[in-house]
């Protein structure tokens, strides 16, 4: 269940060059309790700053591919929530290595949709498992730690806090359910990064999730 109690809604720019799928989209956030969807052209909805997530429909264009790059080169800050091709492994690995954190098959039921998107805005992905499992190679390939090896050595409380970024909760949330400081969950954050090889929260939440407890469809 979503606490909405006196949080703002957040804007989420929807992307797609068929108009029909378009009021698709725009429908399935009908009355959304935190999310504003907002239709529009890559480079108008890129001028909203208040604007920091996207779902692009890239079955309806192309190339598709370099839109997402120019997303990611333009505002780095946009969480980009890819709709796509069903099946198909190796586009969601390259919408996902041009900057994607999530990808929704095309034919994804409403309520899929509206979960993955709210997913991304609590700071978690959304992948198929096996395409997690190949962007994992690809990320972790020539680190000299064993992956595995260090997940397997953490801490009690480092695994709580593990557990409780897979389940998309911020620092202050985690802070609050482990009865610490907000600092002390950022140190720990900090050492499980250090422990897995990984550079930000967004790796060691696909690490996490492949051998751990996966948030991840498929």
């Amino acid at each position: 269940m979503l606490d909405t109690s006196f949080k703002p809604k957040s804007a989420l720019g929807i992307v797609s060059y068929a108009p029909i799928r378009a009021e698709g989209l725009l429908s399935v956030f009908d009355d959304h309790p935190i999310i504003q969807p907002v239709v529009g052209d890559v480079h108008t909805l890129l001028e909203a700053h208040h604007l920091h997530y996207l779902l692009i429909d890239v079955s309806s264009q192309d190339p598709w591919l370099d839109t997402l790059f120019f997303v990611r080169r333009v505002r780095p800050d946009i969480r980009q929530i890819i709709l796509g091709p069903e099946r198909d492994d190796e586009a969601v690995l390259r919408s996902i290595l041009a900057g994607g954190r999530a990808y929704i098959d095309a034919n994804t039921e409403p309520e899929l949709i509206r979960s993955a998107v709210e997913s991304v805005m609590h700071g978690s992905i959304w992948l198929p498992r096996k395409v997690l499992r190949m962007l994992l190679d690809r990320l972790l390939s020539g680190t000299a730690s064993n992956p595995v090896s260090d997940l397997k050595r953490l801490t009690d409380r480092e695994r709580q806090v593990l557990e409780c970024i897979l389940n998309a909760r911020s620092n202050r949330e985690i802070a609050e359910d482990l009865g610490i400081e907000e600092r002390t969950v950022k140190a720990y954050v900090t050492s499980l990064m250090r422990k897995t090889g990984v550079r930000n929260r967004v790796e060691l939440s696909m690490l996490a999730s492949s051998h751990v407890s996966p948030q991840v469809t498929g």
